[in-house]
């Protein structure tokens, strides 16, 4: 965080002063993680149900905190605030005002938010200091913890919004208002709070509505609810994808035996030759959206089409590609998941394991209201449509994937409902061979230990 004194963090908070004088600076980073909390920084003490931030104030301050800023008196120099999460959000916005040269891009979608994100941030690193930090640090606590992280020197903050009701993003938006907005998609993710795709889009789309007139907004032209965005934005509007309507187009997309695209990217009558380094033909989508913000802000198309080819994966467990010692390659895409991002990973599952034997170890998916059967039946149906040869779900909520794949006609494969993550384990064990390509997928938590067995496995050897 830039420097401030507590005068003009309790200004800004509505807070006031305790144990100190108001010309104390805080020069380090912001921190609600007591044992992250560095030599000049400002702790924020939050009461939770099960830990309380207020007992570890002392214990900062001891190891070089400059304050607290907490709800009561801990006794160590700090702001007292009525509520923390809302001082958070106007501290983030009061560093957004002094950083006058400080570009913003905010991104959103239904999946895939987390990598865009890591990609922009790859590029933009390229034309100046970027902030953009490993993670999904997308909600009202993320988020401004991500603006608290921009300094002097910071050129470009880079923003991922994620929302579970209307009104969410434009919430963050009045935090940190963006210059530059990309939309990705609109899919079945969160149907639960939405209620539908349509309900999805009206909140998603709040991001291009906050953009100013001399913003770009980055709409993806091969989704129709996302290219409908348009006209909810004064921002000049980038289409991006493989439409011929798309000012940032991929055209003669090839995927090699890896699952890596390679694509021929055009904008503005100017063409260059991308190939991709990542897992996924999803990955194409995901990847212009990157460049025409990149390209949006001053890089060329040269430099965007040499740099795609250079991003990797940083936020982990996400198209985490890795193949173990004995022949076996895991695609690690255990973080969250949904119908629309589960596709996309069975595609990339089906194009790396052609001619191989390929097993998709498959969770719940979360958050889909009412769509929860027919959600999960879907992703069953597909990944039987797609051929691949072993489906396994994990716990009994995820049946349906089961059912799905069991009722496509023709299907030759099996499908196994395993009770939980290690009956799932028991079943991959003793029953992997070189050459076999194995997906993990599932919200958050329900395939980490599937996924982390193979990854230990791997290490024993």
């Amino acid at each position: 965080m830039i420097r401030m004194t507590l005068a003009e963090i309790a200004e800004r908070t509505g807070g006031r002063v305790v144990n100190a004088a108001p010309e104390l600076e805080v020069t380090g980073g912001v921190e609600y993680d007591s044992r992250k909390v560095g030599p000049g920084g400002l702790f924020v003490a939050f009461e939770g149900e099960k830990v309380d931030g207020h007992k570890f104030a002392a214990a900062t301050v001891e190891a070089g905190a400059a304050a607290v800023l907490s709800t009561r008196d801990t006794g160590q120099p700090g702001v007292v605030v009525a509520e923390p999460l809302s001082a958070l959000a106007a501290l983030a916005s009061a560093v957004v005002d002094r950083l006058d040269k400080l570009t913003i891009v905010g991104l959103t979608g239904s999946s895939g938010k987390t990598t865009t994100k890591d990609y922009i941030g790859q590029l933009l690193s390229r034309l100046g200091p970027t902030i953009a930090p490993a993670g999904s640090l997308n909600n009202e606590l993320g988020f401004p913890y991500t603006v608290l992280q921009a300094t002097t020197d910071t050129r470009f903050l880079v923003l991922e919004m994620g929302a579970r009701g209307i009104g969410h993003i434009r919430y963050l938006t009045n935090i940190a208002r963006p210059r530059v907005g990309a939309v990705l998609n609109i899919g079945a993710a969160h149907l639960g709070e939405f209620g539908s795709v349509e309900g999805t889009a009206k909140a998603k789309g709040e991001l291009v509505e906050a953009l100013p007139a001399d913003g770009v907004a980055v709409l993806n032209a091969d989704d129709p609810l996302v290219a409908g965005m348009a006209p909810r934005t004064v921002a000049k509007v980038v289409l991006v994808g493989e439409s011929p309507a798309a000012a940032v187009r991929a055209t003669e997309v090839v995927v090699d035996g890896a699952g890596r695209a390679s694509y021929k990217i055009g904008f503005e009558g100017k063409t260059g030759n991308v190939r991709l380094g990542v897992a996924g033909r999803h990955q194409v989508a995901n990847t212009l959206a990157a460049a025409a913000v990149a390209l949006s802000l001053g890089m060329g198309l040269e430099d965007v089409a040499e740099a795609l080819g250079e991003v990797g994966i940083v936020s982990g467990r996400r198209m985490d590609v890795f193949t173990r010692a004995d022949g076996v390659t895991v695609i690690d895409d255990s973080y969250n998941a949904n119908p629309s991002s589960t596709t996309a990973a069975l595609q990339a599952l089906a194009s790396m394991g052609e001619g191989k034997r390929t097993t998709a170890v498959l969770g719940y998916m979360a958050e889909l209201g009412p769509h929860e059967r027919s959600g999960h039946e879907e992703v069953g149906r597909v990944a039987a449509e797609l051929g691949v040869d072993r489906l396994i779900a994990v716990a009994p909520e995820a049946g349906p994937i089961v059912d799905g794949a069991r009722a496509v006609a023709g299907w030759t494969g099996e499908a196994t409902l395993a009770p939980d993550q290690a009956a799932a384990i028991e079943v991959l064990k003793g029953d992997l061979r070189d050459g076999d390509v194995v997906l993990v997928k599932g919200s958050r938590y329900r395939t980490w230990d599937v996924v982390d067995s193979l990854r230990g496995e791997e290490e024993s050897r």
